[in-house]
């Protein structure tokens, strides 16, 4: 069965630290660009962070440049998003796709959800004091 889990979300304080995983089964992880994206209540979703299939060439929106990580176990079959110095406007429930080649770090629309081969089902982040 081909498919993306999540897993590491959490409630955090202000600059406290999570590390999301994306796990994948069914297919080689490395042969794809794995994007993490975020969804708050009422927002569009938007992609933050990627890493390239093939040399790993990583990608980071604005709003989390020089705060948030993405990395690649190839043994593991696992991405991962290091966060750190969290904000409460990171509040959101995070996921991770594959697509070949695809790097988003702006608004997805629903409309254009399906560009991507496979999401997962989303582990909620909380920052709040």
């Amino acid at each position: 069965q081909v498919q993306l889990v999540e897993s590491g979300g959490g409630w955090v304080q202000p600059g406290g630290s999570l590390k999301l995983s994306c796990a994948a089964s069914g297919f080689t992880l490395d042969y794809y660009t794995i994007g993490w994206f975020r969804q708050a209540p009422g927002e569009e979703r938007e992609g933050v962070s990627c890493i390239m299939s093939g040399d790993g060439t990583t990608y980071y929106a604005d709003s989390v440049k020089g705060r948030f990580t993405v990395s690649r176990d190839n043994a593991k079959n696992t991405v991962y998003l290091q966060m750190n110095s969290l904000k409460p406007e990171d509040t959101a429930v995070y996921y991770c796709a594959a697509d070949l080649y695809r790097c988003t770090l702006t608004v997805l629309p629903e409309s254009n959800w399906y560009q991507y081969d496979y999401w997962g089902q989303g582990t909620q982040v909380t920052v709040s004091s």
